[in-house]
Formats: structure tokens, sequence, C-alpha cells
């Protein structure tokens, strides 16, 4: 299995409309929306021309949805009451999921080191997960090999958002310091 950039899920996708209520969060989801002035330009920005990229998709059980990509706008069509959004629907597995809600929030401005810091854990292990036993060995996987690239992983986990290996594997600890020391450090 070769997981694939962002860009190149949405091509040759169809474009259908879902009914919000039937659309549940990606679970342990590390970017915060926030009902801020961000929020409230893209709210208006909706209002006015409606949603210009669809969110992205994935089936659940009985005839509902999981959001991989489009927090931020389920969350504003939510708060102007609109019942449906433009979606596409794709099968992919569990790791394919956290790679492309990953690569679709890095591209953001505004991320907190603790949510970049989060994203990059649950890439991490999508990629290490690929192709591979991971339940023989404890090992650190943040110098593993990725697939056919047979490159380090943690620069794979940095290449859609030109971020370097040293540089996610610094994001990465920040998930070992307590709440407190963290918060700090989203504080600036």
């Amino acid at each position: 299995m070769i997981l694939t950039p962002l860009a190149q899920m949405l091509e040759q996708s169809e474009c259908v409309e879902v009914a919000l209520s039937l659309i549940d969060d990606f679970p342990n989801h590390p970017f915060r929306v926030q009902a801020d002035e961000d929020m409230e330009r893209l709210i208006a920005s909706i209002q006015e021309s409606g949603v210009m990229v669809p969110v992205i998709l994935r089936r659940k059980e009985e005839g509902r949805y999981q959001m991989v990509a489009g927090h931020r706008r389920c969350f504003a069509c939510r708060q102007l009451q609109m019942e449906q959004i433009p979606a596409v629907i794709k099968d992919i597995s569990d790791e394919e999921a956290v790679v492309w809600m990953v690569e679709s929030n890095v591209q953001r401005t505004n991320i907190l080191p603790s949510e970049k810091a989060k994203a990059y854990q649950m890439k991490m292990e999508a990629l290490s997960k690929q192709g591979k036993r991971t339940d023989l060995t404890e090992l650190d996987t943040s110098r593993h090999a990725v697939g056919k690239w047979q490159k380090e992983t943690a620069e794979q986990v940095g290449m859609g958002s030109g971020d370097s290996g040293r540089k996610v594997q610094r994001y990465l600890r920040l998930n070992y310091l307590c709440p407190e020391l963290l918060e700090k450090v989203d504080e600036k």
C-alpha cells in the first residue's frame, strides 16, 4: 500500500451532498476548531459563496461518515445551520485517513506547536505501520525507512509541510512534555 499526497486524493473524485447530521468527527483529531476571527471569516465566506472545497469523508457503518478533512468547514456550516455539505467520500484505511487528515491541516497558517506535535505523532504511527509488522518490536520509529522511498519516516512525515526530519523529531518530543509546559509552549 502506498499512501498518496492530498492533491492526488481528490483527483477524479466525485463530489456529493452529505447531511451534516451523518458526519462524525475524526477520533483524536489533534487540531482545535475554534470560534475565533479566522472562523468568523470562514463563516462569512461560506455564507456569501458557499463551500468552495468539499470535505473529505470516509464511510462508517450504518450509513454514517467519518470526517477526514474539513472540520473547520463543517463547524462553519453547522454555525450557519446548513443541513448539507459538499463532500468527497473515500474508501481508505485507518492509516490513510490519518495521513490525509494531517496533510490537509498542516497547510494552515495558525497551528499550535502541540497540535503539530500530536498530528506528526499520528502520521508517524500510520506510516510506521505501512507494510510491516509492528507487534514484534518496540523500536523508536522516527528513524525507520518508509516503503519504496527508503527515506526516514520523520523526513516523510515532514514532506507535506516543508519541515525537515529533524524538525519533525523536535515536534515529536513535545508530546512528552507535561501539560502545563506544553501549554506554555503554545503560548510562546
